[in-house]
């Protein structure tokens, strides 16, 4: 008579610690850390008098600015533009991770602090992302055309066949 497998089955009730030295999950040299640090040496008062939670007062203190801006600056470098996959990454990927430090995040925060500071992070992302090229730390290998529709003075089949553009292109005997 064969014995019984023997296996480990799952547990899903069992209450979980996970230790994790976020410093070891990226290198010394990685991309985060220089996004971090010069996120850091920026003048980002102007977020940290937004913030309406006050020592000695009433109220949950958000998450630090200086955490949002370079996890939505590290998002841009890589493409990413969802306040949901900035969320997820900063749950799973290494470097996003060690950027939010253990700090409590969540989509509706992500999207809710890019919003009410449009002007400041516009600026601020505009100029990190000039900086970073200009030091050789990133490239952008893809351009991004946004999706604004014109109406055009033109019909469907204005510039239907190839005569029709090269006449298009010859100057006019008009005048």
């Amino acid at each position: 008579m064969a014995s019984e497998a023997r296996f480990i089955r799952a547990d899903r009730s069992q209450t979980r610690w996970d230790f994790v030295d976020l410093d070891a999950l990226i290198p010394r040299d990685h991309r985060a850390r220089i996004v971090m640090s010069f996120v850091e040496s920026l003048d980002l008062s102007a977020l940290y008098d937004a913030i309406k939670a006050r020592e000695g007062e009433p109220g949950r203190p958000p998450s630090d600015p200086a955490i949002l801006l370079a996890l939505w600056l590290y998002a841009t470098i890589d493409g990413v533009g969802s306040a949901r996959q900035l969320e997820r990454l900063a749950q799973h990927d290494p470097a996003y991770r060690w950027i939010a430090g253990g700090v409590p995040l969540n989509y509706h925060g992500l999207a809710d602090f890019r919003v009410e500071h449009v002007e400041v992070l516009d600026r601020l992302l505009t100029e990190s992302v000039t900086a970073l090229i200009a030091e050789g730390i990133v490239s952008l290998a893809e351009i991004a055309v946004d999706g604004t529709k014109v109406r055009a003075n033109a019909s469907r089949d204005s510039f239907k066949s190839g005569s029709k553009l090269e006449r298009s292109a010859l100057p006019s005997n008009n005048g």
